[in-house]
């Protein structure tokens, strides 16, 4: 199974469009910011799309927060804004793990961060529209799930 992760386009959807052709995913994660183009997101994709409420996403009736079973995989899908993670990831790794979760999905940052140490994997894809680490190029992750439930996830930039 391919899982697209993305977050932040928040109405510049050129980008996204592209990923989703290139990449063919099985299912799309967008971790807020969306900006009223959930409609658009969705039906660009040939898969199931789960998007979560960003701090921009006013007057949204999209969840604040999304609990999914990837395989055997418990994932938690949040914007992040409200767990302080302009200043790190560690507020949300913690509560990710008293919330039973093996891998925490979040955004509002645009900055890519693929952190696998410790007892949860915590993912933020960056922005592909408005991207705020050095150089800048926007970004995306792609997580597999192969045949034998082992996960694999590789970060790409544009």
């Amino acid at each position: 199974m391919k899982v697209l992760i993305v977050s932040d386009t928040h109405k510049r959807n050129e980008n996204y469009f592209r990923v989703v052709e290139e990449t063919k995913p099985d299912m799309v994660i967008h971790c807020g910011d969306a900006e009223g183009s959930e409609y658009a997101l969705t039906a660009a994709a040939e898969c199931p799309v789960h998007i979560v409420l960003g701090n921009n996403d006013f007057f949204s009736e999209l969840p604040r927060e999304l609990t999914l079973d990837i395989g055997p995989y418990k994932v938690w899908v949040v914007h992040g804004h409200n767990y302080y993670v302009s200043m790190g990831n560690e507020n949300l790794k913690r509560e990710a793990i008293a919330r039973g979760m093996d891998i925490v999905m979040y955004g509002h940052t645009h900055r890519p961060i693929l952190d696998t140490d410790g007892d949860v994997i915590a993912v933020n894809p960056g922005s592909l529209s408005y991207p705020r680490q050095e150089g800048r190029q926007p970004s995306y992750v792609i997580m597999e799930l192969d045949e034998g439930n082992e996960l694999h996830f590789v970060m790409r930039y544009l």
